[in-house]
């Protein structure tokens, strides 16, 4: 399984779209062992971020094969990745994407 986490975009065919932060923690908590990959926008329109999710996913150290990062916003774009980076285990990549309209 596929995640997308965007307020805005819409998702890639094959990939669940999930627009706000605590719709995608439920969704992980449910679908733990079955997702494969995920992109995570930053700007979610909300108080939480994808940054936010990172943090979520570092603190409970769930781990996704693939986490892609994709998102019109820069900084947010390298937090994201700074965090993942550090403290994602070696089997895990972590992909920053062009910004996808």
């Amino acid at each position: 399984m596929r995640v997308y986490l965007d307020d805005t975009r819409e998702a890639p065919n094959g990939w669940t779209k999930i627009t706000n932060y605590f719709d995608l923690i439920e969704f992980l908590e449910d679908y733990k062992d079955e997702i494969k990959e995920i992109s995570l926008d930053h700007d979610l329109g909300e108080e939480k971020t994808g940054y936010d999710a990172c943090k979520w996913m570092v603190e409970n150290e769930y781990w996704i094969p693939i986490i892609r990062i994709h998102s019109a916003n820069v900084v947010g774009i390298k937090n994201m990745y700074q965090l993942l980076d550090r403290y994602a285990p070696d089997n895990v990549m972590i992909v920053i994407d062009s910004f996808r309209n």
